[in-house]
Formats: structure tokens, sequence, C-alpha cells
């Protein structure tokens, strides 16, 4: 519609837009309301989780006394709720400082039947429909990204103050608070040049009355997430103490199940319950018909000679009276292990040789040993040296051919073994130089012509490695006329090469002679001989 000229009908305009606001803000009254009874159902939830948190320290530091091991659980109760009380007293200022902003004192309000602040009746929350302050602060301020990121570090710390084994679990227990989803799929219906983020999708033009709930439902999720953890360090320190065990299983945890002839296996046999020499339950291991001892763990410890090579096997009995019937129960289950011998393994990756120039991968094995006790060197001809990369293989460079007769040497130790494996030393085989495709022969003028240049081919070597042309001869001859010779630096062809090659045409001979190319790891340039070609 046109905006009319004349004062007395624009003053008529702008009335009717002023009733029709009005009459928008009336229709979104019980909204509102339903943002109100949101919020103090919000906050009766948080201080009947408060109150249940209360009861819980206490309970896992005596849980804590009963061993020197737990005493950990009960140091992390003072970290965890002063993470708590900082969030909550950050969220609380926010909404103070937005309660204020919007017209009332002190971040009070009451709506005439429940008290928000303090246990004490002060007014309305005057601006509860006010948009401005909370896109101010929240959006345009930055203050809700800030806090975004402040809930996020704090989910991380209290994170941080579980045991490691337990994080992936226990992650799962607690609220994720920030839904980092939502706002993105909004936000990709967005122009790329428009500006949104997680606090514009929550807080932009959003009235004060609805932002309210949004907060109280963080501080709902921060004080969840503190009962989690706290439940979790109850359930650390066993605080329910009487605990029945109905279900047993014979266990045999052994330190490796192959050994070397001559070594000692040893193996620890448990129930999986877990229960302790000292309780009521009257546990008893045995293997082979031989009783074990029990430590205060209740886990016993069985060990044997390892005697011959190949399989061999043990039997386990373990009985429990169940506390509750008194009823005693045995298990038995057959585990096994493998004697071996000491062997070694030493073997270049691609072949029996090493090369000079490029990285000669080398597998080193020892069974039954540990890599780390495996110490491996180089001897003998060759100039090498041995390095070992980060998969576990080993990587030989070398620098000089080895005689007829000397080899290089791998050499490797471990406890009670020694080996070694002798290698030759080569250097990179001869490559075939080439112009295209072709290391001679008949080609046509303008192919020829379109050479850019020699290249150096290394035909069936499986090592990455790179020669280079030094230089070379180029002779043109002609039908009926003089040869006409050049000579060429480096592969490409430049200066009077390049223009002797471009006068080729049908009948003419070109030979290539007196061909020098260096490999990775030559001194000099070696000699790659003579190609020739038939211009059609």
């Amino acid at each position: 519609m046109s905006i009319p000229k004349e004062p007395r009908a624009l003053m008529i305009n702008i009335m009717y837009l002023v009733l029709t606001a009005m009459l928008a803000l009336n229709v979104s009254a019980e909204i509102f309301n339903a943002f109100k009874i949101v919020d103090k159902g919000l906050i009766k939830s948080n201080k009947a989780l408060e109150e249940s948190n209360k009861a819980l320290p206490e309970l896992i530091r005596d849980g804590a006394k009963k061993k020197k091991a737990l005493e950990q659980y009960a140091e992390r109760i003072e970290p965890a709720q002063e993470l708590s009380k900082t969030m909550n007293q950050e969220m609380d200022e926010i909404m103070d400082w937005l309660i204020d902003a919007s017209g009332n004192q002190n971040g009070e309000y009451d709506d005439g039947d429940y008290v928000f602040k303090d246990g004490k009746k002060t007014t309305t929350l005057r601006g509860k429909k006010n948009k401005d302050v909370t896109s101010r602060l929240l959006v345009k301020e930055g203050r809700g990204e800030e806090l975004k990121q402040q809930l996020i570090d704090y989910r991380q710390k209290i994170l941080d103050l579980v045991d490691e084994e337990d994080r992936a679990s226990f992650a799962n227990e607690i609220p994720s608070i920030i839904d980092d989803e939502t706002w993105r799929e909004k936000a990709a219906t967005k122009s790329k040049n428009a500006k949104f983020d997680w606090a514009t999708f929550n807080f932009k033009q959003m009235p004060v009355q609805a932002v309210l709930p949004i907060f109280r439902k963080f501080q709902n999720d921060v004080i969840s997430t503190e009962a989690t953890f706290l439940n979790y360090l109850a359930n650390k320190v066993g605080t329910n103490t009487d605990v029945v065990l109905d279900k047993f299983t014979v266990v045999s945890s052994p330190e490796k199940t192959y050994v070397i002839n001559g070594e000692t296996f040893k193996t620890e046999v448990f129930m999986s319950a877990s229960a302790s020499a000292e309780s009521n339950t009257g546990v008893s291991i045995s293997v082979n018909g031989r009783p074990l001892s029990l430590n205060s763990e209740g886990v016993a410890e069985f060990s044997a000679k390892a005697n011959g090579v190949g399989k061999k096997k043990y039997d386990v009995e373990a009985s429990i009276k169940n506390p509750v019937t008194g009823e005693v129960q045995s298990f038995k289950r057959t585990y096994e292990y493998e004697v071996g011998e000491r062997s070694a393994t030493i073997s270049a990756a691609k072949m029996n040789v090493f090369y000079i120039g490029v990285d000669n991968p080398v597998e080193v094995s020892v069974a039954g040993v540990p890599s780390n006790q495996v110490k491996v060197s180089m001897t003998g001809d060759g100039g090498g040296s041995i390095s070992k990369n980060s998969d576990g293989t080993y990587n030989v460079k070398v620098t000089k051919p080895t005689k007829q007769g000397s080899f290089a040497n791998v050499k490797l130790s471990a406890p009670g073994f020694t080996a070694s494996k002798e290698f030759r030393v080569k250097r990179i085989p001869d490559p075939i130089p080439m112009l295209s495709k072709s290391r001679g022969g008949k080609m046509g003028s303008g192919t020829f012509k379109a050479q850019p240049g020699m290249i150096p081919v290394l035909q069936g070597f499986d090592f990455d490695a790179k020669c280079n042309i030094a230089g070379f001869n180029v002779v043109r001859v002609p039908r009926r006329e003089d040869p006409e010779v050049a000579v060429n630096p480096g592969g490409s062809f430049k200066g009077d090469a390049k223009r002797v090659i471009g006068k080729a045409k049908p009948g003419d001979r070109f030979f290539f002679e007196n061909i020098k190319c260096k490999c990775p790891g030559d001194p000099a340039a070696r000699d790659l001989g003579t190609m020739s070609f038939i211009i059609n």
C-alpha cells in the first residue's frame, strides 16, 4: 500500500498500525501465561534436585573411609559442586540483569501466587514482553555465545573428574545441555550472508518471560549433571554395602597365552564377582587339583614351568558360598596356552637386496618377544644405517655396493636371543632412455618434433626412485646432406639440439649418442648408450 501524503490520512494509518500491534500483544497473553507455568515448574524441579543432592556427599565420604584407594572419589565432591555452583550463579546474574533491565528491581518479581526471589513477594514481572534487552545482551553483545561455551566447558570439566575408562558411558548418562543440531538445521535455510548462531536461534527477539524458562532448563541440566556425578561417586565407593552376589563365573587372566620353551607361564585366576578373601562368601580356587591362596582382592595366581613345545591345558575349579542362601556352588572351566620355540624373522619388504639412494623397508619380528625389547642394528659393508618407523617396521639406507662375497648385515638381539641376516647392496639398475614411449625405430616427423625431451624409465623397479638425464649428443643425418651434431645438457631439448630436431622430415635419421644419466646415490653420471630413430 502507498503512504498517504495528507496528514489526517497518515495519522489514521498510524493509529491502525498501533491498534493491530496491541491486538497481537493481547492474543499472546495465553502464551505468556504458559511461559510462567513452565518457569514455576522448573524452579520447583531444580529445588527438589538440589535437596536430593545434599544427602549424597556425606554418604560418599563415609564409603570412601573403607579403603585408602577410595579416598580419591571423596576428594572429587567439592570440585564438582563448585563447578555447578559457579555455573548456576552465572545464569542467575544474567536473569537478574534481564529482569532489572526490563523494569524490576534487584532481579525480583512475583506473579501473585509464587515467589521468585529470596523467599519474599515483590512485584510482577513488568518487562515480560521486552525483546530488546534479551537481543542486546545475549545476541548483540555476545553474552549468549559466551554462556554456550561456559556450559560446554562445564560438562567437559565434570567429565574430566570421571575415571578415564568410565567417561564414554558416563557421557551418555548426563544431559548434553547444548543442542547444536536444531539451530544448525535452521541456519541451513538462511542466506549465507546472514549471521545466525546458537544465541540468535535461542534469544533473538525473544521476550524476557520466554527466556527465563530457557535459563531454568540450563540450570536443571547442570543440577542433573551434578546429581549423576554424585551417584557415580557413590557407586565407586560402594555406598550400598549389602550387595547380594547371585551370578558367578571363574576367570583366568594369563600374562600371555603363548610362551617360549623355558619361560614361566603365569595367570591370575579369580571369580568374576571379585569376592574378597575377608568376605563371608568362602571363595576357594584350585588348578589341576592344587589349592591356591587368595590375596585381599580375592585373586589367586597360578604358575607352571613351560616344558615341551605345544598346547597345554589346565583345569580351574572355584567354589563360593551364597551369602544369602548359604548354598555352596562350584564352577569348573578348562583353559589352554601354547608353548613355542624362539624364532626370528628379518626380511626385506620387497626383495633380498638393498639399493643405494632409496629407502629400503625391512620387517623384523621375534616370536614371543615384545617389539620394544628387540634391538636392531646394521654392520658389514654397504655403509648402511637402520631406523625404526612409527608402524614398527624399519628403514635401511646404504651408500656403496658390496663386492662379491661381502654383505651388509642386519642384526637383532632380544632377551636370550640373537640373529642376523646378510643382504647384498647394489646401485639402482640402469634406466631405459625413451622419447615418449619409444626406445627407437620409426616415428612420424610431427610426433618427433613434438617431444619435449628424453626421459629415463626404471622398468620393473619396485622402489620409489627417480633418475635424471644429465645430457646427450643428437645427430641428424638427412638424405644426401651432411650430418648435423648438437650437444644437449639435461633431458629437455633446448638450444641447438632443439633446432636440429625441429628440422626433422621424412627420410631423416636421428641418433642420440653418449646418453648420460644420474640416479639417486650415484657419485657420477652413468652411460645409457645410444638410441636411433627413422623419421617417416
